[in-house]
């Protein structure tokens, strides 16, 4: 990570007689002759800075005068200020406050925690100040006279960087001797920054006060939970950098790292990796794609630490440490669960099979779901834009998911058809149990063990609907593979019905076969060897993923093998937990085209309704007509979520990405609720919702 300096290491030599169409120019660029120069740089600002604050102080060689160059004013706008031994405007040592001098100001406030683009034009007669690629600000001023009395003294400018009052970054900063270049540095090489996509996380429960609550402490209790982080550039795109990421537990309260309570204790921070857990501080990971995938555990409680709160602590292993290339998460609270009064699983199996509804639900899936909540799936289509068991909420444009109480309203004529919103009662996150529940997060649920079993007890199901998608999965993996098929759809309807939610019902049905074909693509892929070459997989990936999804026309696109590739983590070749990653994101977007009212608009391709694998931030960019503008209201693409995998009840759902009323993004999952007595095709249901006025792809 080069090109990062603070502002107090920030010093940067200006020769006026560029500026005045002499001397030998900048310091990089080359190029272009005299007649002015460009100060372009990237700026970082990551506190909250002191009224009137200057960011670069100008100093003549020679002097100690430190006078203002770039500032920011009472309401944080940036100002940029005339250039001593140039201009007659420029401020001298009794200009003070700076702020009632001479200069030209941005209009809008500058951002904190987020990298501006700055370019300053500097010539004899005119300034001119560039934000993010953008002039949003000039000025004709007066030069002073070409020939001072100490020549050489006045044409040497020096801009020195302040963190007096403003604690700064700066990256990449260049003087250029050709004007109108400042664009071009704008979009080529943009800094980078750390985040953590919330979207992603998994096995947290989110208290009514905002405090996650992550279970914790021994062995045989503590639980896995997933945080994603990504690395993205100041567009917003992924950084493919060689860069690893590196995770620690810190206190909230001051962001001290929490230590081991003895010497022969466990680290407070462990991290899953193959199996095995390890010290998270030794098992730093690379960013692949602009993504890196924590599975972790903490064994330290808040309970043996005077009830703090803690939090995951992420940052790149440089030496130096920068604000922007570190992420923590929200404040944690470690709690403990007791063990369960029995053991959880089925009961005696019975040896009947339904093998023609599990077909029937591989060819509808995400529709017409038996779940209870929807009472009004046997009468009308119902396009609906919903969280459904999980209510989406914008935080800081980052989707999280709250358990909601559904209710899907019928209504009763195609004129008041429209888009519907659940409101939520119970606000729980669908991956872990509430403090109240005695679960032990240790004990063993595969079902892979259990003979002469009839059904699932209630305590299985139940836990089934609390727990996370890692042990959701790791139950199903044993249970499919051991009960017939009646024990599937049992086990579906019950935890459908006692969660509320009939999405979790496909993912169990469909669990069966999606391991099968699982297995069988994976033995051909890797000709029975650990690993295989990506090279290899693409083939065979795509002729499944085109008979699977019934698609004769559209297969995947190189964009598509990319996001695949990404999802699976892999680099030029991939093992079976890299594959498996794939493929439980793929074979439900798969099934969900194999429905003909989605395999229609899949095969579609002028114009392109259902986009290809495009991740949230993609989908984003395509709404957007420039860098800061939005297209028009109304607005939408359709996608599949790239963060939504087996047995998530949101796989292979639809998401649609749309410009709503308040000229902002919004991501909802798309419902879909099908009768064979209506017809009508997906297409002119969507465009009857009142929020979905235009295709994105057809805006132009």
């Amino acid at each position: 990570m080069d090109g990062y300096l603070g502002l107090r290491d920030v010093r940067v030599d200006l020769d006026l007689g560029v500026a005045r169409g002499g001397g030998e120019g900048g310091s990089s660029g080359g190029g272009g002759g005299g007649g002015g120069f460009t100060v372009c740089f990237w700026l970082y600002l990551s506190g909250s800075p002191g009224p009137s604050s200057v960011i670069f102080h100008q100093i003549t060689a020679g002097s100690d005068n430190k006078l203002p160059f770039l500032a920011l004013s009472e309401g944080n706008k940036l100002l940029l200020f005339p250039l001593l031994g140039l201009h007659k405007e420029a401020p001298g040592a009794s200009s003070y406050p700076w702020t009632d001098t001479a200069n030209i100001s941005a209009v809008n406030e500058c951002p904190l925690e987020k990298w501006v683009h700055i370019g300053c034009e500097v010539t004899e007669n005119v300034m001119r100040l560039h934000i993010d690629g953008d002039l949003v600000a000039e000025a004709n001023l007066c030069s002073l006279p070409s020939e001072p009395a100490n020549q050489d003294d006045a044409y040497q400018i020096c801009l020195v960087g302040n963190s007096d009052k403003v604690e700064g970054y700066v990256y990449n900063i260049q003087v250029l001797s050709m004007l109108g270049t400042i664009h071009e540095q704008y979009t080529e090489n943009p800094p980078s920054k750390l985040s953590i996509d919330y979207s992603c996380c998994d096995g947290i429960e989110v208290g009514d006060d905002g405090i996650w609550c992550i279970v914790g402490g021994k062995a045989s209790c503590r639980r896995n939970f997933i945080m994603e982080v990504v690395l993205t550039n100041a567009f917003g795109e992924p950084v493919n950098k060689d860069t690893q990421i590196v995770a620690s537990l810190v206190y909230a309260d001051n962001g001290a790292v929490v230590e081991k309570s003895r010497d022969d204790a466990e680290p407070p921070l462990l991290i899953a990796f193959e199996g095995l857990e390890y010290p998270a501080k030794s098992r730093p990971l690379p960013i692949l794609r602009g993504r890196a995938l924590f599975k972790l555990k903490i064994s330290q409680l808040s309970s043996k630490c005077d009830n703090k709160l803690f939090r995951i602590y992420f940052s790149t292993l440089n030496a130096q440490k920068y604000p922007f290339l570190e992420a923590s998460s929200k404040p944690v609270r470690c709690i403990s669960r007791g063990r369960p009064n029995r053991p959880m699983g089925p009961r005696k199996r019975t040896s009947s099979a339904a093998v023609g509804e599990i077909q029937s639900t591989n060819n509808r899936q995400g529709f017409g779901h038996d779940g209870k909540v929807n009472a009004c799936s046997q009468s009308h289509d119902l396009v609906c834009l919903h969280p459904s068991k999980f209510l989406k909420v914008e935080v800081d444009g980052i989707e999280t998911h709250e358990m909601v109480t559904q209710l899907l309203v019928c209504l009763q004529s195609e004129q008041d058809r429209k888009m519907v919103l659940e409101t939520p009662s119970v606000t729980r996150t669908d991956s872990t149990a509430s403090d109240s529940d005695s679960i032990d997060g240790g004990s063993s649920w595969s079902g892979s063990d259990r003979d002469e079993v009839e059904t699932f007890s209630d305590a299985m199901v139940f836990r089934y609907c609390l727990e996370g998608t890692c042990e959701r999965s790791t139950f199903l993996k044993g249970a499919a593979s051991s009960i017939n098929v009646d024990d599937l759809i049992a086990l579906a309807n019950q935890v459908s019905l006692y969660s509320g939610c009939s999405h979790h019902r496909n993912q169990i049905i469909i669990s069966k076969q999606l391991l099968e074909e699982g297995a069988d693509t994976w033995s051909i892929i890797s000709k029975n060897k650990e690993r295989a070459l990506w090279s290899s997989v693409v083939p065979a990936i795509v002729a499944k993923f085109m008979d699977i999804s019934r698609s004769a026309n559209r297969g995947l696109s190189e964009q598509d093998l990319e996001v695949l590739r990404g999802i699976a983590g892999c680099g030029d070749d991939l093992g079976r937990d890299e594959f498996d990653r794939l493929w439980y994101w793929l074979y439900p977007v798969a099934a969900s085209l194999s429905k003909d009212k989605i395999n229609n608009l899949w095969d579609r391709t002028e114009p392109v309704w259902i986009e290809g694998l495009i991740t949230k931030e993609e989908a984003e960019n395509a709404l957007r007509s420039s860098k800061e503008l939005l297209r028009k209201p109304g607005t939408f693409i359709l996608r599949f979520p790239t963060t939504r995998s087996w047995p998530h009840p949101d796989a292979g759902s639809l998401v649609v990405t749309y410009v709503g009323s308040d000229n902002s993004i919004h991501h909802r999952l798309l419902s879909l609720d099908f009768s064979a007595a209506r017809a009508g095709t997906l297409q002119d249901l969507l465009l009857q919702e009142p929020e979905l006025l235009q295709l994105g792809r057809q805006a132009h």
